[in-house]
């Protein structure tokens, strides 16, 4: 291959990228809008959920029971309501999501033995984060059973509070987070996300090269032109690289610093990760550029791949341990689920190439096939 060559169809791409606007805008601003937008819509925290409280019975004990909701970080206290219907209206707006109403006799049935029963009234719109409030209220009544208990175990009785406690629970189970200690989604979310959006933008970029010069007859040149194969294929394929690869570091800096998610691993091996990565997905999106005519068909191939792959094979949704038969084995052809891997290593756990060195693996030979795919599927004379 003449270098020359490829560097005269490689300057001639950059200058039609910077030249067209909308081409600029998908290349580098797009990434982060999606960066943004997508980091906060599937984070699956709920926190500061918005709650106030029927107090009916206004006792030391009643007051105590609140508090334990209050002083949680999950929920955010808006205040006392005079009663339960006074709630409905902000439940209806919503300003508020949790409404708790303690009914009179609260103290009295709790001295006596008996069971005393919290009304919660729990805004159902939305089923998801509705079941984790659910289990946030859940816990939080739970603890205040076992310090409730604990504390009339230790009246009766004389014993210390800690005392108390460890004989209502001689069996505590203890959970400990590996990789991810605060069990924060976004720090899972916002490093998967830089896999998603790389299969959202690199092909469709590529795709358009080619299917662009298709549509304008531009491709003839090529045709009538000395130039090999190889050598135009090279030409298209390093500006898209060049930008695919700022975007992947434009998405690291947002993962890390704007997100937040701790990188525990090597970047050298991120960086390598994600070069091959990109090699996969662009000679991808270049393969689909060679195959169709129109660049509606191209942006409509890609953006359907990019979300089937992205959301059914690639561990971001749906693990890929869950997947059996076909679906299992067409995960282990396609290069999300490998890079997938590869950002949760080097993110959260911080694993090594002795780990990792499968995936880079996979990374080459299925670069190495959709370009060669690409060099049989490019024809420098149309079918007669």
């Amino acid at each position: 291959m003449n270098p020359r060559r490829i560097w005269a169809v490689a300057s001639k791409e950059w200058r039609e990228i910077v030249r067209d606007r909308i081409y600029l805008v998908l290349a580098f601003l797009m990434p982060v809008m999606q960066m943004v937008v997508l980091g906060y819509g599937m984070s699956q925290d709920v926190e500061n959920v918005a709650f106030a409280v029927v107090d009916e019975d206004h006792t030391p004990a009643s007051r105590d029971y609140i508090q334990h909701f209050v002083v949680s970080r999950h929920f955010a206290f808006r205040g006392m309501l005079p009663g339960a219907r006074a709630g409905e209206p902000l439940l209806a707006d919503g300003r508020l999501r949790v409404m708790i109403v303690v009914p009179p006799h609260f103290e009295q049935r709790l001295r006596a033995g008996k069971t005393a029963r919290v009304q919660t009234v729990l805004d159902g719109t939305f089923t998801t984060s509705a079941r984790t409030v659910r289990s946030y209220l859940e816990a939080i009544n739970e603890a205040a059973n076992a310090a409730t208990q604990a504390g009339y175990l230790a009246r009766r009785d004389g014993l210390s509070l800690a005392r108390a406690a460890v004989l209502l629970q001689p069996i505590r189970l203890e959970v400990r987070y590996l990789y991810n200690q605060e069990a924060r989604s976004i720090w899972a979310v916002a490093p998967s996300l830089v896999m998603f959006i790389l299969l959202l933008t690199v092909p469709l970029l590529m795709a358009l090269s080619v299917v662009r010069e298709k549509e304008s007859g531009a491709i003839y040149n090529i045709y009538a032109s000395t130039i090999s194969r190889a050598e135009f294929l090279a030409g298209k394929l390093l500006p898209n690289l060049l930008i695919a690869a700022i975007n992947a570091a434009v998405l690291w800096l947002m993962a890390t610093r704007y997100f937040g998610a701790p990188f525990k691993g090597s970047l050298a091996l991120f960086a390598l990760a994600s070069l091959l990565y990109i090699l996969c997905i662009a000679a991808l999106g270049l393969l689909v550029s060679l195959l169709v005519r129109t660049q509606q068909a191209a942006m409509i191939i890609t953006l359907v791949m990019a979300v089937i792959l992205a959301f059914h094979y690639s561990g971001m949704i749906t693990p890929i341990s869950s997947l059996d038969g076909a679906s299992w084995l067409f995960a282990h052809l396609v290069p999300p689920m490998y890079y997938q891997d590869a950002v949760s290593g080097t993110f959260l756990k911080g694993v090594g190439l002795s780990v990792l060195w499968p995936d880079l693996a996979a990374f080459a030979l299925m670069a190495a096939v959709t370009l060669a795919l690409c060099y049989l599927a490019f024809r420098k004379r149309t079918r007669t």
